[in-house]
C-alpha cells in the first residue's frame, strides 16, 4: 500500500495520541513549521517571502515557518487573518519580532506561504479574504500552501469557496482525502509529505506501484491464469479488453463472441458462441481463472441472457460497461459477491442511486452493499473493498479521457484477478498498470497504444 490518508477527523486523533504520548503540542506546531520551512529554503533561497497566517493551528505553523525563515536571512513579511486563537499560535506568534500586517493591506511579494487555514475548514473563506489570497497568490512566483490550500474540505476535496493554484501542497504528518480527490487535487502542482512526528495509521491509502511477480520456472499457460472475455456486438470493445488480459501477465485469453470474427492476435482463442447454451457450456471450462463481461456486450435480451451464464458460474468475476448497466436496469441486487465493479460516474449512480458523502464515501459504502471490490473511475480513481480497505490513484494522465481506455482497464483487473485471486489487489495492480502505461504513451494517445505499453509498465514493477 501507499501513504496513509487521514481524514480530518482521523489527523486529530493522530495528533491527540502523540500529545497523550508526552509530546506537547507546540512541539508538534514547531516540527510542522521547522520542516514546511526547509521545503520553501532549499527551493527558493533568499527570494522575497510573505507568509500568510489564519487565526488557528495553521496560522500558527506560518509563524514559525515565518521566524525560521528569516534566521536564514531571507527577508520575511507576516500577514495575518486576525488575532491568532489557539494556545499554541498564540506561543508561536509571540516567538514572531517582526511586525504583522493586516492581510487586506499586504503588498505582493515574490514568494508566498498560504498559512490561513488547513485540515478542518468547514465553510469558504469570506469574499474579502478569498479575494485577498487571489490577488497575493496571483502575484507572486512561488506559492506555497500549508497542509491544504485555504478554501479545501479536507475530506472531500470540494473546493468552499475561490481557491488559488499553488506551486507546491506541503501535506503536514499524512496525506488527506483532498490532497487525492478533485477538484481540490487539481489546485497544486506538486504535492510534498513531511513526517512532523505523529503516527498515522489508516485503511486508506494512496495508490503505491505494485510489486508483480515473474512466472515460477515451472508454469504453463493454465497455471499463470486462464481469463474468458464474454462479448458481443461491439466487437472493437471486447478486442481492446482481450488484448489488455493477454499483456495483463495471465497465461491465455479466450474471447467468447456470438460471431468468431477471426479479429485480433492469433495469441487470442477467439470461440463462437451463438447461443445462450454455448456461453454457458464455455463457461464450465474449469481452467479459467476469471471471466470478464461488459465491454462490447450489448444491452439487448440476448446480452441480458449471456451475462445471467456469467453470474450463474462461479469464477471470479470483473463486470464493466455494459454489464453494470444491465444490472442497474434488471437486477442490481444480483451482483455477486467477491467481484470487481469497474464503474463510472453515471455507472455508479445507476447501480448504487445516490450515496451521501465524498467519493470515497461513496466507493466504501458500494462496496461493502455490493459486497465487491469496487474501482470507481475518474481522474481520481477510489478502489474500495468491503472490508473497508481503499486506495486513491491521483493526478494521473487526463488524456485517458478517450473511447476504449476503460475496456483496457476492465481487461488488465480480469488478468491481475487470474494471477492473484485477490480482487482488491487485482484491482489496485490494475490501476496502477493502467496509469503507468498512460504515462508511458504521452499525449494525444488512444487505448490502442496503451496496450502497447503495457508490458514495458509491467516490466517495471518485476
Amino acid at each position: 500500500m501507499g501513504a496513509p490518508v487521514l481524514t480530518a477527523a482521523a489527523m486529530r486523533a493522530a495528533e491527540q495520541a502523540a500529545i497523550a504520548s508526552g509530546v506537547p503540542e507546540y512541539d508538534l506546531m514547531e516540527r510542522a513549521g521547522a520542516t514546511a520551512a526547509e521545503i520553501v529554503w532549499r527551493a527558493g533561497g533568499s527570494r522575497d517571502t510573505l507568509v500568510l497566517c489564519g487565526p488557528g493551528n495553521n496560522g500558527g505553523d506560518g509563524f514559525v515557518i515565518a521566524r525560521i525563515l528569516r534566521a536564514k536571512g531571507v527577508p520575511v513579511r507576516v500577514a495575518a487573518l486576525g488575532e491568532s486563537g489557539t494556545a499554541s499560535s498564540l506561543r508561536a506568534r509571540a516567538r514572531w519580532d517582526g511586525p504583522v500586517e493586516a492581510l487586506h493591506q499586504a503588498k505582493p511579494a515574490a514568494q508566498l506561504v498560504d498559512a490561513l487555514f488547513g485540515t478542518g475548514l468547514t465553510r469558504g473563506l469570506a469574499d474579502a479574504v478569498a479575494a485577498s489570497l487571489e490577488r497575493l497568490v496571483g502575484r507572486a512566483n512561488h506559492r506555497y500552501a500549508v497542509d491544504l490550500p485555504s478554501g479545501v474540505e479536507t475530506d472531500s476535496g470540494r473546493l468552499l469557496s475561490p481557491v488559488p493554484r499553488f506551486g507546491v501542497c506541503i501535506a503536514l504528518g499524512a496525506l488527506k482525502p483532498a490532497h487525492l480527490l478533485y477538484p481540490a487535487a487539481d489546485r497544486f502542482e506538486r504535492l510534498v509529505s513531511v513526517d512532523i512526528g505523529i503516527a498515522p495509521s489508516s485503511p486508506l491509502h494512496s495508490l503505491a506501484p505494485p510489486h508483480l511477480d515473474a512466472p515460477a520456472s515451472d508454469a504453463h499457460k493454465y497455471s499463470r491464469g486462464l481469463v474468458a472475455v464474454i462479448g458481443g456486438g461491439m466487437a472493437g470493445a471486447g478486442l481492446l479488453a482481450s488484448r489488455a488480459a493477454a499483456r495483463s501477465g495471465a497465461g491465455a485469453v479466450r474471447r467468447i463472441v456470438p460471431d468468431a470474427d477471426g479479429r485480433g492476435p492469433d495469441a487470442i482463442i477467439t470461440s463462437a458462441a451463438m447461443k445462450v447454451a454455448d456461453v454457458a457450456k464455455a463457461l464450465e471450462d474449469k481452467r479459467l481463472s476469471a471471466v470478464l463481461a461488459g465491454p462490447g456486450l450489448g444491452r439487448d435480451d440476448g446480452a441480458w441472457e449471456r451475462l445471467e451464464a456469467v453470474l450463474e458460474s462461479e469464477h471470479r468475476l470483473v463486470l464493466d460497461a455494459d454489464a453494470l448497466t444491465l444490472l442497474a436496469d434488471k437486477g442490481p441486487d444480483q451482483l455477486p459477491a467477491g467481484a470487481i465493479l469497474t464503474p463510472h460516474e453515471g455507472e455508479f449512480a445507476r447501480l448504487f442511486g445516490d450515496v451521501p458523502g465524498s467519493k470515497i464515501d461513496k466507493a466504501l459504502a458500494a462496496a461493502q452493499r455490493s459486497r465487491c471490490v469496487l474501482v470507481y473511475k475518474g481522474a481520481d480513481t477510489v478502489i474500495a473493498a468491503p472490508d473497508g480497505k481503499a486506495a486513491v490513484a491521483s493526478r494521473g494522465s487526463f488524456w485517458l479521457s478517450t473511447a476504449g481506455t476503460g475496456d483496457v482497464l476492465a481487461g488488465l483487473a480480469a488478468g491481475r484477478f487470474a494471477v492473484t485471486g485477490d480482487p482488491f489487489r487485482a484491482a489496485c495492480e490494475a490501476v496502477w498498470l493502467h496509469g503507468e502505461a498512460a504515462r508511458q504513451a504521452g499525449a494525444a494517445f488512444i487505448a490502442d497504444d496503451l496496450i502497447e505499453r503495457l508490458p514495458a509498465a509491467i516490466a517495471r514493477r518485476l
